[in-house]
């Protein structure tokens, strides 16, 4: 999962990154790890935090760069541009803004195309919580494919963790 992750983003880093002239060439690869790493640490902290709501949201479709977690993954690549390259917070934002958004919607599309078999969402979720049984995989697939239970209390989201 996650080297097709950096596959795609390889893909797609054009003008964002490897036409870019606040990137250096030879750190191009660095910097589409940045952003591969991004989008999986992003992941990952709304899942561990909870936020599966949100997580589902972004993978039922709509306004991917909308969504908190999307949000999340922006600002991670953004900071992660500032640290590592030096670059202004607008120089960082434009990249990032330039490459999610294409990014993230191919990477839920690839998801939910079931001819493709790229990104499995059970492999995605269990490699995102460390496969380590903290988070029922097969309830957070349910509620992909809108069987699950949405609702409930703080206490009923944190019981799913736990079962």
């Amino acid at each position: 999962m996650f080297e097709n992750l950096l596959n795609l983003v390889k893909e797609n880093a054009g003008d964002a990154i490897i036409n870019n002239t606040a990137i250096p060439n030879e750190r191009n690869d660095e910097a589409i790890s940045y952003a591969s790493n991004s989008i999986v640490d992003g992941l990952r902290e709304a899942l561990v935090n909870g936020n599966i709501n949100d997580v589902v949201s972004l993978f039922k479709g709509g306004n991917a760069v909308a969504s908190p977690v999307a949000q999340n993954i922006h600002g991670g690549f953004v900071q992660s541009l500032m640290d590592k390259f030096g670059l202004d917070n607008n120089q960082a934002g434009g990249i990032a803004s330039n490459l999610l958004p294409s990014i993230l919607n191919k990477f839920i599309s690839k998801t939910n195309d079931p001819n493709d078999k790229s990104f499995d969402l059970g492999d995605i979720i269990q490699k995102l919580s460390g496969g380590n049984g903290v988070i029922d995989i097969q309830n957070i697939i349910s509620k992909f494919q809108g069987t699950g239970n949405l609702g409930g209390g703080l206490m009923d989201r944190a019981k799913e963790f736990f079962n």
